[in-house]
Order: C-alpha cells, then sequence, then structure tokens
C-alpha cells in the first residue's frame, strides 16, 4: 500500500467548495482571494485563471463604473446597501455571453471590525429570467 493519502481540507473549506452556489470572495481592492467549483462552473474560469484577477473579470463593462461606486462605498463604510438582500443584475461569462445572475454580498471583517473585503454568494438564474420574458412577451401577445 503506497502513501496516496488526499491532503485532508478543513471542513470550512469542504464547505465552501462544495457549495451549490458560486462563492466569491474579494480582498478590499476586488480582486480575487476565493472562487469556489460553482463559480468555475457557472462562469466558465477555473480558480487559477480567477484568483489575483480583479472582479472586472465577471463584471460587464456597462456595469463597472457603479459597481466600483457601490464597492469602495461598501469598503469605506463597513456596510452594504443591501444589507444581504439578494440582487438581480448581469454577470459576464468567459465565453462573453452574459448571465442573469442574483447575487447576495457580504463584508468580511477581522476581530476589531476592519474590513477585510467582500463575499459574493451567487445563483445563475438566466433560464428563470428567459422563461420568465418568454411569458410576458406571450401575454402581451394576448397569448395564454
Amino acid at each position: 500500500m503506497g502513501n496516496n493519502k488526499q491532503p485532508v481540507l478543513p471542513l470550512g473549506e469542504l464547505i465552501l467548495e462544495q457549495t451549490a452556489d458560486a462563492i466569491i470572495y474579494s480582498n478590499r481592492q476586488g480582486m480575487i482571494e476565493r472562487w469556489n467549483a460553482a463559480a468555475t462552473a457557472m462562469f466558465g474560469y477555473a480558480a487559477a485563471e480567477a484568483l489575483g484577477q480583479s472582479l472586472d473579470l465577471i463584471i460587464p463593462e456597462h456595469l463597472r463604473a457603479a459597481h466600483w461606486r457601490g464597492f469602495d462605498a461598501a469598503m469605506a463604510s463597513g456596510t452594504t446597501r443591501l444589507h444581504g438582500r439578494p440582487t438581480l443584475t448581469r454577470a459576464l461569462h468567459k465565453s462573453g455571453s452574459k448571465l442573469y445572475v442574483e447575487m447576495s454580498f457580504a463584508l468580511v471583517v477581522d476581530a476589531a471590525g476592519a474590513v477585510l473585503g467582500s463575499v459574493a454568494m451567487v445563483r445563475d438564474v438566466t433560464e428563470r429570467m428567459e422563461r420568465e420574458r418568454m411569458a410576458a412577451k406571450g401575454a402581451l401577445q394576448g397569448r395564454p
């Protein structure tokens, strides 16, 4: 029997990696430091491609200015505008296609209360939005 043991990951790491929603942590500068398997599946970037990159990697260009205004304000104030409530927005896949995503954000703070960065939980809702758009289109055309 050889020694081919897998490294034992702490429970917290196992939970983050195996969560069905994408989990993305960025530091105060907006650089990605945590990218779980669901983020890879959703956005098309392997962790090795995303880690160390700016969040601009997944933010459509037309939303970047507004994103960074909110991000910088949260880092400075220590609070988020939505207080953890999910919001619907667009995101960018590696292929260039746009996704509809529902995101909730939280600030990560140390024991002294200093803001270290931000964590986002992200769910792809593109299929739901397309269904709703088709249903609304049908209703406008007088179809059941």
